[in-house]
């Protein structure tokens, strides 16, 4: 029986494949054109898998009267070599793929052909030039195609030079070899060490791989259905591709824990309430992509108040790759370009992480959730029917922020911009964890807003969190949580809005808007400590 793969490249005799057949079609026209193809994006996002399908398509029977010489080179353990070992290494290398080539088609290479692969050496940039010159007329009239994956592998002295190569052979015009050129890697040649007064691969053709669609979800989910006869509740596809945006390992890990780990009985559907276990496994295992995600974002402080402005504000931040610091993390996968050019956090797995990773563990003020005099506890805020009581427990956190007053600003290492909001997501963490529910984020645009969905019993509340921009952005956003409920079937939500002013406007109302009724709550977080607190606290240290 085939599986969900996330460990490497999958195939379609071991694992269930979404086919692509539209994204490889349109490669292989680029190929046949004898463009130089270049695709850049982030690890495991079935780069690796989409070009061996397609040079298998290749290989095939299917193009076989087309005549194309296709071999895939790998750069990833190149690095540290001098350039004449680079050039050995590749070399060895090409010979072991023309030679796979040949036996994939049951056919024989020619006496000449064998002869020039034993007699010839690569030593540098001149002598790859010359050698697909003879390759040409030895394998015509097949037209040669390169894929070259990990090309960031490349040793940096030898980049140049071999870009400059390709470049020349391509602008020398058809009939060329190779014929055409598929380069594959996570950081883009502008982003590579090479010399920056010359643009020696200007002739790239952009190809775009995105990210898996909902009918490919639905699709790649209905293989195992048919062959195992376990159906999704279709609520669940929708909330994976939701959830991941169609990222290809966070959908198969999704589905991998579904199918085989949770041991759900093969005779009963998989269902929302296995969609929330499998969520919350998949955001506390120490999973390769999200330690990634999660290692690459500590590498500078500078991201998180990126990252945090990104979600919490309407006005955004422009996607402009000249930045470094959005270049970066657009290169490790973290954020994209969203609506109106703005960026935008891929999907909501990756923000939940990123708010996971950036709010304390212990934030020193866990023990003022409650008034001395309330007698309270978080499961005090379950109805006997089990029904979360959402009003009284925001009214306690807004009373507890005031309680607290100055001290959240002492929050250890956390940016007194978003205090609020990691304030609040560590609140109802805590009560969820209390009362044995879950707590996930529902992200619609990734920009200007943190949607927190608490389910428990089988009911759902949605609680939006912003901070404030103005009375113009204030209505408008109760105008988008509006539309998120009824899309979602919900009557009623919650908006927490942190406002930052010098003088803010403490602000609780209840309204009806198109048909839902939305509990809003405009929250003043203080900018400094009173000076005669300070004057105290500077007396005591």
């Amino acid at each position: 029986m085939r599986r969900f793969g996330t460990q490497g490249p999958v195939n379609p005799e071991e694992h269930y494949v979404v086919p692509r057949t539209t994204e490889i079609a349109d490669f292989l026209k680029r190929v046949k054109e004898g463009r130089y193809i270049v695709i850049f994006a982030p690890r495991q996002t079935g780069k690796t898998t989409f070009f061996q399908r397609a040079l298998a398509t290749l290989v095939g029977e299917a193009y076989s009267d087309t005549a194309y010489f296709p071999m895939s080179l790998n750069f990833d353990i190149y690095k540290n070599l001098s350039v004449s070992d680079f050039y050995n290494c590749m070399y060895e290398e090409i010979r072991e793929k023309i030679e796979g080539v040949f036996q994939s088609r049951g056919t024989s290479p020619s006496e000449a052909l064998i002869d020039f692969l034993e007699n010839t050496r690569l030593t540098n940039h001149i002598s790859l030039r010359r050698f697909f010159r003879q390759l040409a007329r030895l394998v015509n009239p097949q037209h040669v195609v390169v894929i070259i994956d990990e090309f960031d592998g490349i040793p940096p002295a030898a980049l140049s030079d071999f870009l400059h190569t390709l470049r020349n052979i391509y602008i020398a015009g058809k009939p060329r070899c190779p014929h055409s050129v598929g380069i594959i890697g996570v950081k883009s040649i502008t982003q590579l060490n090479y010399d920056r007064s010359v643009s020696p691969f200007n002739i790239q053709d952009e190809f775009h791989l995105p990210n898996f669609t909902r009918e490919q979800v639905r699709d790649l989910l209905g293989q195992y259905t048919h062959e195992v006869g376990q159906p999704f509740v279709p609520e669940v596809i929708e909330s994976i591709h939701k959830q991941t945006a169609g990222q290809p390992f966070l959908v198969n890990r999704f589905a991998q824990i579904l199918t085989e780990e949770l041991k759900i009985p093969k005779g009963e559907p998989i269902t929302m309430a296995h969609f929330t276990t499998a969520h919350a496994r998949l955001l506390e295992e120490d999973s390769t992509n999200l330690t990634h995600l999660v290692t690459n974002i500590r590498k500078d402080r500078r991201f998180e108040t990126l990252l945090m402005k990104i979600v919490s504000y309407d006005r955004g931040v422009p996607f402009l790759l000249r930045n470094d610091i959005i270049s970066e993390l657009a290169t490790y996968g973290v954020i994209g370009k969203g609506a109106g050019g703005m960026c935008e956090i891929v999907n909501p797995i990756y923000q939940q992480c990123i708010m996971q990773t950036f709010q304390p563990l212990i934030n020193g003020l866990e023990a003022e959730y409650f008034s001395e005099d309330a007698n309270k506890d978080f499961i005090d805020y379950l109805t006997p029917s089990g029904q979360v009581e959402m009003e009284p427990l925001l009214d306690n956190f807004k009373d507890f922020i005031a309680r607290a007053g100055y001290r959240i600003l002492q929050v250890p290492e956390t940016p007194q911009e978003f205090v609020g909001q990691y304030l609040l997501s560590a609140y109802l963490d805590q009560f969820i964890r209390g009362v044995g529910g879950t707590l996930f984020l529902e992200v619609q645009t990734g920009r200007g807003r943190i949607d927190l969905l608490i389910c428990h019993n089988q009911r759902k509340y949605i609680v939006e969190t912003k901070i404030w921009e103005g009375a113009r952005r204030y209505a408008a956003g109760k105008q988008q949580l509006a539309a998120y409920l009824k899309l979602e079937g919900e009557t009623k939500g919650y908006y927490v809005v942190f406002d930052h002013r010098q003088n803010p406007e403490f602000r609780v109302e209840t309204e009806t808007l198109d048909g839902v009724s939305i509990r809003s709550y405009v929250i003043p977080v203080m900018q400094e400590i009173p000076s005669n607190m300070a004057d105290k606290e500077k007396e005591n240290t």
